[in-house]
């Protein structure tokens, strides 16, 4: 099953409540996926540094975790702890030598996303429990995308929870089920991009962020999953500035647009979007098979 949901705002007015708006959609989607899930949000960015959400089992390891990172890399860093997330926000230049650190350092602390804007927020629990605790109504950014996950492939935890982010300011939601993930996941790791978890969801992302990283744009990496990717899926993705859906060429998984001049949003169904405002004059669509739609600031 598992649901999906995504909001790209166009309106910035609107940015206040994007938070408020994506925790009323997912909750919505909690029959889909009531055992983890997670949001991903994009804020507005400090010129100069950038942020790593990490995750901890046990919260009480963020305790002076600021200072011990910032003598390692030699520069300050700020920590905002939210339940078992922190924010470790840091010079940007130094955000390779804050992971490289925090690997040797803390191996029971794993990272979320990394990246100018990008935060992410995911536990096991239902959908409304898993937006309580992290207080996601209140988040405000630019655009975010969220999942509802009922597991069918791996364990129910934490780290198998989606979204997943590899690389910087990306990240992705999937909806269905690779048959070559292990053998692309192998290409991966040739490439020197190393794949943390047993879900496919973030081999998926992954591809992409390899793809990207050797030129293509968002929208071109899409095009290329399309021949590269088997199986039947419908991903959403996000970028600092970049919102995007490819569903495979069969698409049987479920999936609903909705565009107004005030948002683009994404759902698994429609109900999880009928209290969007304007949606009664929204223009509404079932996104076509093998196309990729991708929307821009």
């Amino acid at each position: 099953m598992c649901g999906i949901v995504g909001l790209f705002l166009k309106d910035k007015s609107l940015e206040p409540k994007l938070g408020e708006m994506l925790t009323d959609m997912l909750i919505t989607m909690s029959d889909r996926g009531p055992d983890s899930a997670g949001i991903a949000v994009y804020g507005t960015d400090r010129d100069g540094f950038a942020k790593l959400t990490v995750q901890a089992a046990d919260p009480s390891g963020f305790a002076g975790l600021d200072k011990a990172l910032g003598e390692a890399i030699g520069a300050d860093v700020k920590c905002r702890v939210i339940d078992t997330h922190a924010v470790l926000e840091l010079p940007e230049e130094k955000m390779a030598e804050a992971r490289a650190a925090l690997k040797a350092d803390h191996p029971n602390i794993r990272v979320m996303s990394a990246g100018e804007v990008i935060e992410i927020y995911k536990e096991v629990g239902l959908p409304g429990d898993v937006a309580k605790r992290f207080d996601i109504p209140h988040l405000t950014g630019t655009h975010g995308i969220g999942h509802t996950r009922m597991a069918t492939e791996s364990a129910v935890t934490t780290l198998g929870a989606h979204p997943f982010s590899t690389g910087g300011d990306q990240c992705l939601v999937h909806n269905g089920s690779l048959s070559n993930h292990n053998s692309l996941r192998r290409k991966l790791k040739h490439e020197g991009i190393e794949v943390e978890t047993e879900n496919d969801t973030e081999v998926a992302a992954a591809y992409l962020t390899w793809k990207m990283r050797e030129g293509a744009s968002l929208g071109e990496a899409l095009e290329a999953g399309l021949d590269d990717l088997d199986g039947f899926y419908t991903f959403v993705v996000g970028t600092k500035d970049g919102f995007g859906v490819l569903r495979d060429p069969i698409a049987c998984k479920p999936a609903v647009m909705a565009e107004t001049d005030q948002y683009v949003a994404f759902g698994s169904e429609y109900r999880a979007l009928v209290n969007l405002p304007g949606i009664e004059d929204a223009k509404v669509w079932e996104p076509e098979p093998a196309t990729v739609y991708f929307w821009r600031h």
